[in-house]
């Protein structure tokens, strides 16, 4: 993942944020959505965008682009800086492996202790029936 490229690649859309504010919220733009188009990426490696492309998925456009919005902060300088932080920190999630399973077998002592309580519950269960039968 090559990060400065990949910052050359975004897009950004100040849009006029929602809530309340006042007069000052109805002249200014300090919501910012960041656009990112993923299958046209240089910055990620092919197998980093197919595992973006499945992992994300929910969260793509048609077009396979990753939309990301901040209306935290009333500047919009701030908003830029937190919707970028977040949007590398979603990729860098993502972008991991995942660690390989490794298969486990019970303990021995686990085995006898799960045969013990069945064995209990069944008795449980004998002591249970009518006497007279």
């Amino acid at each position: 993942m090559d990060e400065a490229q990949i910052t050359r690649e975004l897009s950004f859309k100040a849009v006029r944020s929602s809530g309340a504010g006042g007069q000052h919220v109805n002249k200014t733009s300090s919501k910012v959505e960041l656009y990112f188009d993923v299958e046209a990426s240089e910055g990620l490696s092919e197998e980093e965008k197919s595992r973006i492309l499945k992992k994300l998925a929910s969260r793509l456009t048609k077009d396979h682009f990753l939309i990301l919005q901040s209306e935290e902060s009333r500047s919009q300088h701030k908003n830029k800086a937190l919707v970028i932080a977040k949007f590398f920190e979603l990729l860098r999630e993502n972008i991991k492996k995942p660690k390989p399973r490794k298969k486990t077998k019970p303990s021995k002592a686990a085995k006898l202790k799960r045969l013990k309580t069945k064995k209990i519950n069944a008795e449980k269960k004998v002591r249970r029936n009518d006497p007279l039968k």
